[in-house]
């Protein structure tokens, strides 16, 4: 009688648990139904909540030793100047997220022509040869080619004063030109430097008669390292400053936007202030 009892209770647990299996299949096909009909397969997700589109990023070549426009702080080890305080506004109206890559000067065109930054902040001169192969932003610094000359020397005002003498020059700045147009005939020895503040060294300590910096930058190492230097007469011309980009279809929009927040810092007076800051003068206007 036990046995006959026990054959029951299986038969009964082998129903209950067919009729589980049939009841969880029936489940499963369900759900691959559901997931069938959203295109895909399986259980429908949950959907999440909306979250806020990434910054775009803007990749800007500098030397990162250019002061004041973009130099490095020994302290911080951060790069600082004008252009960084310019570029930081342009990001704030623009929604960029900037970033900051250093090269040599004589290679920042190359990482620019290669695609390896966007665009190159270090007081670039629009040149109609440049102007010929990039795009511009609007130029936001007037600032012109400048002799810069030991303090207490005053028989440097110009070119035909360096006749005999030696001058240093930035490689890949327009000033090297300058001197070649004018000096048709080699009397003026140029002597290059990787970087301005090496030439500005030089002159101090009598190496070499001269060199060449745009005002701006004149004035504000005069101010910032109190070295014995001073401007070698008026400055020989007066060169718009402004951001290359490549010149290709889907820049044009980018450049549109920097330019619109250029004009909002122009009107608004941050332009001038940021200016005032680093140069001791306002040169964001071509008449000051």
């Amino acid at each position: 009688m036990r046995v006959r009892e026990c054959t029951d209770m299986n038969k009964k647990t082998r129903g209950t648990h067919k009729t589980v299996t049939l009841a969880m299949l029936a489940f499963v096909l369900l759900l691959t139904a559901c997931g069938e009909n959203t295109g895909k397969v399986g259980a429908a997700v949950p959907s999440k909540e909306p979250t806020e589109a990434p910054a775009k990023k803007l990749v800007i070549g500098s030397t990162g030793g250019f002061y004041p426009y973009v130099f490095q702080n020994s302290d911080t080890n951060k790069l600082e100047g004008f252009e960084v305080d310019l570029w930081g506004e342009i990001a704030k109206l623009t929604g960029y997220e900037v970033e900051w890559q250093t090269s040599e000067f004589s290679g920042l065109f190359g990482l620019l022509d290669t695609g390896k930054i966007d665009t190159i902040a270090n007081s670039i001169a629009v040149t109609e040869e440049r102007k010929k192969k990039y795009l511009f932003s609007e130029p936001y610094v007037f600032s012109g080619a400048q002799l810069v000359v030991k303090e207490g020397n005053d028989a440097i005002q110009s070119l035909e004063d360096l006749k005999g003498k030696k001058i240093g020059i930035q490689l890949g700045t327009n000033f090297a030109n300058l001197v070649k147009d004018f000096d048709k005939n080699g009397e003026i020895e140029i002597v290059n430097y990787e970087s301005a503040e090496a030439g500005f060294q030089d002159v101090a300590i009598g190496r070499i008669d001269a060199t060449f910096a745009t005002k701006a930058s004149a004035l504000g190492t005069i101010q910032k390292t109190k070295l014995p230097l001073q401007l070698g007469g008026k400055q020989l011309t007066t060169i718009p400053a402004a951001n290359p980009f490549l010149n290709k279809e889907e820049n044009k929009e980018l450049i549109d936007g920097v330019n619109d927040a250029l004009k909002q810092l122009r009107e608004n007076g941050k332009l001038a202030e940021i200016s005032t800051k680093w140069f001791t003068q306002d040169l964001t206007n071509p008449d000051n």
